[in-house]
């Protein structure tokens, strides 16, 4: 039986996401200590889970033989009195990812087609192709007229066709790391046809400490066709229990609770994240430890004429002068994973995440000794 009879047309196209190495996987092939093992490789919190969040996971331990709550309306009430909105404007996901594939399913399919740009995150790619939605793909910036490897907003408006439904905007995006201000994002807005849903994708969205940059928050009301999606799995160190949201109009987000799965958020995810959530000092020793350790990564690459693309995330992408895949298995060799990221057509790049200041350390000088220096 050949099962790919069987299969959806627009899934026999696509290529599974590939997320970064685990550390178990590297030390059961080169036989590696996993204690050993630094992970710079998925943008995680190198703090951990808050210890808010923890003290609710176990608290909500003894109840796990119960479905969680499918509506989240604790989490849900608790980020609208953090954000200023209203809690039927939030969706609830299994992680922003989930949440993305939410909007995929609900507003594309065949006949119709979604605007991202070069480079952007991978999932965009995945999620429009699996319902059968066509990607227009618009050039990346090349550093004439704004940051190379950033999201070109004219350009991606010139993407926009009658069949467009959704444009998809990372801010920061991954894995470049580069930002779109405040005035650009909002004449990108103003300029939109309203029929078509802007999804402005905060993954980053905490760490960002830059005085043009956007809260898309502020112009729901102005923008009934935006869509905001953030996450608890960067800057609040929830990644392993995948937990995220988007804030729409009440409208679309009574639309796409019609195609979330029931209890999509477990009950340990949707604990922890509310504790998390009110853990403010937790949040801003996350801000500073990344602070430092981009600034260090930074000027340890530069030092070494690495060039860099400037960075407002929580991971730095390095163009490392020459194909980055032996780098990446060189690398690998001395017990240190980062990401390549030739999938998204930058071949002589490796996208690091920012780690504590000994796993950056050792990163640095793993790297000097597979590049030789």
């Amino acid at each position: 039986m050949d099962f790919k009879m069987l299969c959806v047309q627009a899934v026999l196209g696509l290529t599974p996401y590939q997320p970064g190495k685990p550390v178990e996987e590297l030390a059961r092939e080169l036989g590696l200590d996993a204690e050993k093992i630094v992970k710079l490789a998925s943008n995680e919190n190198p703090l951990g889970p808050s210890p808010r969040a923890l003290a609710a996971m176990e608290r909500a331990l003894p109840d796990c033989a119960r479905y969680p709550d499918g509506s989240g309306f604790s989490l849900k009430r608790a980020l609208a009195g953090k954000l200023g909105v209203k809690p039927e404007q939030i969706t609830l996901g299994n992680g922003s990812n989930d949440v993305l594939d939410l909007i995929a399913r609900t507003f594309l399919g065949p006949d119709r087609s979604a605007v991202f740009s070069e480079h952007a995150f991978a999932v965009y790619p995945i999620s429009v192709q699996s319902v059968g939605a066509e990607s227009r793909v618009a050039k990346a910036h090349d550093g004439s007229r704004g940051p190379s490897y950033g999201h070109d907003l004219g350009a991606m408006l010139g993407q926009v066709a009658d069949d467009t439904t959704v444009v998809f905007i990372a801010n920061p995006n991954n894995p470049t790391g580069t930002y779109v201000t405040t005035k650009a994002l909002g004449d990108f807005l103003e300029a939109l046809p309203p029929q078509v849903l802007a999804v402005v994708d905060e993954a980053y969205f905490e760490y960002v400490d830059t005085e043009d940059y956007p809260d898309s928050l502020q112009w729901l009301d102005r923008f009934p066709n935006l869509i905001v999606t953030r996450t608890f799995s960067k800057a609040y160190g929830l990644a392993g229990l995948r937990v995220g949201y988007a804030v729409s109009h009440p409208d679309v987000a009574e639309l796409l609770n019609r195609v979330r799965q029931p209890f999509n958020v477990n009950a340990l995810a949707l604990a922890a994240a509310e504790a998390a959530l009110g853990d403010e000092a937790y949040l801003q020793r996350s801000r500073r430890l990344n602070r430092e350790g981009l600034a260090f990564l930074q000027s340890a690459l530069q030092a070494r004429r690495l060039e860099c693309i400037p960075s407002v995330g929580n991971f730095i992408t390095v163009d490392v002068g020459r194909e980055a895949g032996p780098v990446f298995e060189g690398l690998l060799r001395q017990g240190v994973i980062v990401r390549p990221v030739a999938n998204y057509g930058m071949p002589r790049h490796l996208r690091v995440s920012v780690g504590t200041a000994e796993e950056n350390t050792v990163f640095i000088q793993a790297l000097d000794k597979v590049l030789g220096c």
